[in-house]
């Protein structure tokens, strides 16, 4: 029981630190894309839609691939997603000032804390969660869509960020307490599941922050 308490120990650290460097790359690339200029070239030249799309290809590849490709290929995969996403965060420099936006980190990284805090130690088996995240998340999703393009309504948008951020909240610990699981997976190289692990995290911090931010976030003028 020792050594299990130990070798899951040990995944955790290794995940939080994964996902750490992937934030911390995040911020940069975010920050040196807005300061320097460089985000308004990618607007005007049209390739923001572009490096969203390369967004989620990196995602798709990340997860149909991950079994398959290399622990050296996968942690490079990671950090070309964390890369490509920092550029469009930079967007939230653009819209939030810098001061809320730091706070608001701040916050989100405590609730964050507190949510991995209760999947870790929560003893029950929440594996039941899995089909309805995935059905709330595809219906997330959708419902953005319908109200990016369709109805196109700030009041929608608003319930739309409390709902997404409830559902992630509920996410992480899903993830948190599934961690706990994977360590015995017989179907994972252990020498990579930690950058896996990481991804799931990095995601729904991300999710958790963007969430908090366009919720209470201050707008420049």
């Amino acid at each position: 029981m020792e050594n299990e308490v130990s070798v899951q120990n040990k995944l955790f650290g290794k995940t939080f630190f994964w996902m750490f460097l992937g934030l911390l790359g995040s911020a940069i690339i975010a920050w040196y894309t807005y300061s320097s200029g460089l985000f308004v070239d990618i607007i005007l030249g049209g390739y923001f839609n572009v490096l969203l799309i390369l967004e989620l290809v990196a995602v798709f590849v990340f997860s149909l691939l991950f079994r398959k490709l290399s622990p050296v290929l996968v942690g490079i995969l990671y950090f070309v997603y964390a890369m490509l996403n920092g550029v469009t965060l930079a967007t939230i420099f653009v819209v939030f000032e810098l001061s809320s936006i730091v706070y608001l980190f701040i916050i989100s990284a405590l609730i964050f804390g507190a949510l991995g805090l209760i999947g870790y130690k929560t003893n029950k088996d929440l594996s039941s969660w899995g089909t309805y995240i995935n059905v709330f998340l595809i219906a997330g999703i959708l419902l953005s869509i319908i109200n990016l393009f369709i109805l196109k309504s700030s009041t929608f948008d608003l319930i739309l960020d409390w709902l997404i951020l409830a559902l992630f909240c509920g996410v992480t610990i899903y993830d948190i307490n599934k961690i706990k699981a994977l360590q015995t997976e017989p179907n994972i190289d252990q020498e990579k599941i930690h950058i896996y692990c990481a991804m799931q995290l990095y995601l729904d911090f991300i999710n958790i922050f963007l969430r908090i931010l366009s919720i209470f976030g201050k707008r420049k003028n």
